[in-house]
């Protein structure tokens, strides 16, 4: 056995892209207003993408409404900008320096093109637990080049990675159905 592969580290990486997956279907709400909606909302701000909560103060002043209030006035275009762009089908109405965004009602429409968004932030989780497999079994090949593993411990180290690829890949469908589900409940 290597000391430079290590199954659990994998297993990890890919628990990471399921959890980063699971933080953006949080920020896809279906019926009230809420600050996480504009989590995943990256502003273009000082040469370099930060979140919005860098740039703004995000807050529900009313049940469909948010409020961003963005602290530098010359960033107010590009808040708004990242807000449209973030294919959230949200409008923000300028006012100062204050962005409203009225939460649109969920007509069948709309939460058709928020399954599409969800299914969008799935198949990023997908590639992402593919990009782990795909480091996992490069550690392999090098291991077994340098004659650190044997071929018999590389093929089962492969499939144990293939294994763990697709335990993930189930979770990410898994997640991706309970959100889906949620948000075309009427």
């Amino acid at each position: 056995m290597s000391t430079n592969f290590d199954l659990a580290d994998i297993k990890r990486r890919m628990q990471a892209s399921i959890g980063s997956l699971r933080h953006d279907l949080n920020g896809l709400r279906t019926g009230r207003a809420t600050a996480s909606i504009l989590d995943p909302v990256q502003v273009n701000a000082y040469g370099q993408n930060m979140p919005i909560t860098q740039v703004a103060t995000v807050s529900i002043p009313e049940p469909r409404l948010i409020a961003v209030q963005v602290w530098d006035k010359a960033m107010v275009g590009a808040v708004e900008r990242a807000i449209r762009d973030s294919n959230l089908g949200l409008s923000p109405t300028t006012e100062g320096q204050v962005l409203r965004i009225r939460i649109p009602e969920l007509n069948e429409q709309r939460r058709k093109d928020l399954v599409k968004v969800a299914h969008k932030y799935a198949e990023e989780s997908r590639v992402a637990v593919r990009h782990v497999r795909r480091d996992g079994i490069d550690i392999l090949k090098k291991l077994l080049k340098d004659k650190a593993i044997s071929e018999d411990d590389e093929k089962r180290h492969a499939g144990e990675v293939q294994k763990a690829t697709d335990q993930a890949i189930v979770e990410v469908d898994q997640v991706l159905a309970m959100k889906e589900k949620e948000i075309m409940q009427v």
